[in-house]
């Protein structure tokens, strides 16, 4: 069990921030354990062929691979230095990893069991030099096995961290803690995480805690006490309709609704773009928006800003409609 005692100015400072790297290395867990990670079991299989053939994953894979071991091993904290802020920017995090003093890599590679394999020996040697093999990796790793799905995760992060920016404004911070996951929970002033090989200092008036949500880290949490400020990485809301295909339109619904509609209805199984509508339906994104206007106008979608983006949501009416019919 980690404890972490946040004073009241601690509290105060509690923020969001969306990570590419700690997608990157939480969806490496996945890889190497995908039988506990079930939700992702459909990337899994899309995504490993091509990692193994580019020496990223499975036996031959390389440092980054090596560096990042089934759950719940230990995972080296230099590997995920803080985010800044809600835009993710993963040439910024890979700077940042870069810039990791030679004597931290060191101290935290220290703390693997075993011996070094002739990577992690060669990034220990010399740390200036294997960071920059790692972070050409990770580049080679996000291009194959996350920047083609990224558009949908990205919306579904934004939605999940709207939902508790709302639960914070509304309930205040307890019940945002007590609402992330199972394995967390706010008592006495403290955070309490039921996690191994994480030991974490206590935060008086220092930057606060980072919250992530995250994709792949489902079904358990990680956290990070090292560096500027502690993070707590939790699922986002959401995930469990993320990699499934659409089952076809309830007939009764197309009836009522047009097709069309219907189908827009049933594709919003979490908060979306228009664009990423368009691309699911094969509709052009002018009549996604023009049935998304008569959807709002029958009460059965909302719409919301998140940045540049419009999303758009099932209402409960719509959720009852479609539980109807389907």
């Amino acid at each position: 069990m980690v404890a972490i005692s946040l004073s009241a100015g601690a509290v105060a400072r509690i923020r969001f921030a969306v990570s590419c790297l700690w997608e990157v290395v939480a969806s490496i867990r996945v890889l190497r354990d995908p039988g506990d990670h079930a939700v992702h079991l459909p990337w899994v299989r899309r995504v490993r062929p091509a990692l193994v053939e580019a020496g990223l994953a499975g036996p031959d894979g390389g440092l980054l691979w090596q560096l990042v071991p089934a759950p719940p091993g230990y995972l080296a904290d230099f590997l995920t230095p803080s985010p800044t802020g809600l835009i993710p920017d993963l040439a910024a995090e890979l700077a940042a990893l870069r810039a990791t003093p030679a004597d931290t890599v060191r101290a935290h590679l220290d703390l693997y069991p075993g011996e070094r394999t002739p990577a992690l020996a060669a990034l220990y040697a010399d740390p200036p030099a294997g960071l920059r093999r790692l972070t050409e990796e990770i580049e080679a790793y996000w291009r194959i096995a996350l920047a083609p799905d990224w558009p949908r995760l990205r919306l579904l992060l934004d939605a999940d961290v709207t939902a508790r920016a709302r639960l914070l404004a509304e309930e205040g911070a307890a019940a945002l803690l007590n609402d992330l996951h199972r394995q967390v929970r706010w008592e006495a002033d403290t955070l309490l995480v039921a996690q191994q090989h994480c030991l974490a200092p206590d935060v008086a008036d220092g930057p606060g805690l980072v919250l992530i949500p995250l994709v792949f880290v489902w079904p358990s949490v990680l956290s990070v006490s090292a560096g500027d400020a502690p993070q707590l990485a939790y699922p986002a809301r959401g995930l469990g309709t993320l990699w499934e295909r659409s089952t076809g339109v309830p007939e009764a619904l197309a009836a009522v609704l047009g097709r069309g509609r219907a189908r827009l209805l049933t594709e919003l199984t979490s908060p979306v773009s228009t664009t990423e509508l368009a691309r699911r339906s094969g509709m052009s994104p002018a009549g996604v928006s023009q049935h998304l206007t008569a959807l709002r106008a029958a009460g059965l979608v909302v719409t919301h800003r998140r940045g540049r983006s419009l999303l758009s949501a099932r209402t409960d009416l719509a959720e009852a409609l479609l539980s109807a019919t389907g």
